[in-house]
């Protein structure tokens, strides 16, 4: 059975797909009413002007960033336990369904993808450091860097988590049960996917044309899922992502402003930085990961079609 025929183990009607999908905002927005409480509890109404220029509001009115990322990541540990629930309950799958179809979840594979994304991404930053030190300002504070390291490793992985197990994984499944292929769920996810982020800073600040970097980033999990019947290698890669974004380096504009160890100083502007990853980078991480799981038959794996009563295909499973 591939990744997609997961679903078929469960029930497959389209309104439970679409109470999962209001159940699991549902808890988004109560995961989000803690950081409303603090904001409110922080901001001086007599004094205080809401500002439309790029950046977060509530860092604006005096929210420590520590605990601003740590408020922000609640609402998806409320996805990640609403989306858990609604897979077992409503759909009647085990969770393991949406995360991959091999007999046991790859951790190693998880490892591998972190290790590897996260050592090109700090080699990258060292890169920028040294060729333009002036955009670069040295920010390590010791206590506050820890807070934000634990913080990062504990709750980060919960958020990247959430985001690639409901679209790689269960949105994933369920477009492609409804289209009985598998392009079709590969584009509307990767699409989906930039749309959520749509409303970052970074592209209020840089304008529509950051989401070449965004949908061409879930066009490149959504491959890894595809071609290794799993979500493993994108887990990895996202918690990596997220993790060095926000210890490394932060702006004042970016969707992370965190205790990071650089300040970009540097006026921001669309430039070689967001396309090098799609053109360059991605490329080569599906070259490596071909290689070192020999992926075969790409054109079937990225877009045949399926039987969703066919569960008796061995794809997938050793």
């Amino acid at each position: 059975m591939n990744f997609l025929q997961n679903a078929c183990k469960g029930k497959t009607n389209w309104w439970r797909y679409l109470l999962t999908l209001l159940i699991v905002f549902t808890a988004s927005q109560i995961g989000s009413f803690p950081m409303l409480l603090v904001a409110l509890m922080a901001v001086d109404f007599d004094s205080f002007e809401f500002q439309k220029a790029a950046g977060n509001h509530f860092l604006n009115i005096g929210i420590d960033s520590n605990l601003y990322l740590f408020l922000m990541l609640l609402s998806f540990v409320a996805v990640l336990g609403a989306l858990y629930l609604s897979v077992k309950y409503l759909h009647k799958l085990r969770f393991k369904d949406i995360i991959t179809s091999k007999k046991d979840i790859a951790i190693q594979r998880v490892l591998f993808s972190f290790g590897l994304w996260a050592a090109i991404s700090i080699f990258v930053i060292i890169v920028g450091i040294a060729v333009s030190p002036e955009n670069y300002v040295w920010n390590f504070k010791p206590m506050p860097f820890f807070v934000l390291v634990l913080i990062s490793l504990l709750f980060l992985p919960l958020q990247t988590s959430a985001e690639e197990l409901l679209f790689r994984g269960y949105l994933m499944q369920g477009i492609g049960v409804l289209a009985q292929n598998r392009w079709f769920p590969l584009l509307v996810t990767s699409v989906l996917f930039g749309l959520l982020h749509g409303m970052n800073p970074e592209v209020q600040k840089l304008g529509s044309i950051t989401m070449v970097y965004y949908i061409g980033t879930g066009l490149l999990l959504g491959i890894f899922t595809l071609m290794d019947a799993g979500t493993e290698l994108a887990l990895g890669f996202h918690a990596a992502n997220n993790i060095v974004a926000a210890l490394f380096v932060t702006t004042d504009w970016s969707v992370f402003q965190t205790q990071a160890l650089f300040i970009d100083v540097s006026e921001p502007s669309v430039g070689w930085q967001m396309f090098f990853p799609v053109v360059v980078l991605y490329p080569f991480l599906i070259y490596v990961f071909a290689k070192k799981y020999q992926w075969t038959d790409w054109q079937n794996k990225l877009t045949g079609s399926f039987s969703v009563s066919n569960t008796n295909s061995t794809d997938g499973l050793d």
